[in-house]
């Protein structure tokens, strides 16, 4: 049992403090490793590390060692890590997970992966399953998975990210899981809604083909685009990112409070892209939604405060 979760589960007011200051004080790391694995953070041009300022400086580097994980993993299934096999890539990042649990480093990266590994108690089964995840998207591009492969898929590429990163924002318990069960599945529900058309020029479709044969849609990406009936399979899905949404902040009532603030304010960002999404409709999934920037501050903001 982690540090982490015997503060949460005994709130021992001497073991609350020792955590702050060992999560304040950073990982024990050489600056320029730090240095190294911030850089794969800022280059890849995402608000992610803007979003990681409101953790103390340990948790904050341990989410900037899980992006960067993420971010080259990402790569290698999209094809941008430039390495002629993909599948063979993943399989050797598997191998390297293996190896960081047996405390052995090779370069800047590794040395911070151990060290966020150790101090938040990190499982090498989340790591493998968000590889594996990837792994799903090398080769031939998904089309229309079945429900239980499309729940697996968000399961693999979202919700394993989230049990990572409730670790390091500090709660370990079974309902920071649960939170990342429904939050990761809300998230990358909603992120299909919006790349449809993204998508199907890559000749993707992650729509479950259950609902694509009940609203008679086909399972060519561009052809199911202009499909009379893609609105009523998105919609379904719509309602079902709004119930993940719904079902992690009840879960997060049972977390640590503090831990949970920025899975708060990643919700209170992102449902208002799908309410904008539900708002715009699938009849023109190329139309870009109206997202009130404002707005996304807004409820962030409240989020953070709550």
């Amino acid at each position: 049992m982690g540090l982490e979760r015997r503060i949460s589960e005994t709130g021992q007011g001497t073991d609350m403090v020792f955590s702050r200051a060992r999560a304040s004080s950073g990982l024990p790391c050489a600056q320029a490793d730090l240095d190294h694995v911030e850089h794969i953070v800022t280059a890849s041009g995402t608000s992610f590390a803007r979003g990681m300022r409101v953790l103390p400086t340990a948790r904050r580097q341990a989410m900037f060692a899980i992006y960067a994980f993420c971010r080259e993993v990402d790569d290698i299934a999209d094809g941008d890590a430039g390495v002629a096999d993909p599948s063979q890539a993943l399989q050797e990042w598997h191998e390297r997970i293996d190896r960081l649990y047996k405390g052995e480093t090779r370069d800047a990266l590794d040395r911070v992966l151990v060290a966020t590994i150790f101090r938040f108690d990190l499982r090498a089964a989340d790591f493998h399953a968000i590889i594996d995840g990837m792994a799903m998207d090398c080769g031939e591009p998904i089309v229309a998975p079945d429900e239980k492969t499309l729940d697996l898929y968000c399961d693999r590429v979202a919700s394993a990210v989230g049990r990572l990163s409730v670790r390091a924002f500090g709660d370990s318990s079974p309902a920071a899981d649960l939170v990342s069960k429904h939050l990761g599945r809300a998230l990358q529900l909603t992120n299909i809604l919006r790349d449809i058309a993204e998508d199907a020029e890559r000749s993707r479709l992650y729509l479950p083909s259950e609902l694509l044969e009940r609203f008679n849609v086909p399972n060519d990406p561009k052809e199911a685009l202009y499909a009379h009936g893609l609105d009523g399979v998105a919609h379904i899905l719509a309602r079902r990112a709004h119930d993940h949404f719904r079902d992690a902040r009840r879960a997060m009532k049972d977390c640590n409070r503090t831990a949970m603030r920025p899975a708060r304010m990643m919700a209170a960002s992102y449902e208002p892209v799908l309410n904008a999404l539900e708002k715009r409709g699938w009849k023109n999934p190329e139309e870009a939604p109206k997202i009130s920037k404002g707005c996304r501050a807004v409820r962030a903001l409240a989020a953070y405060v709550k």
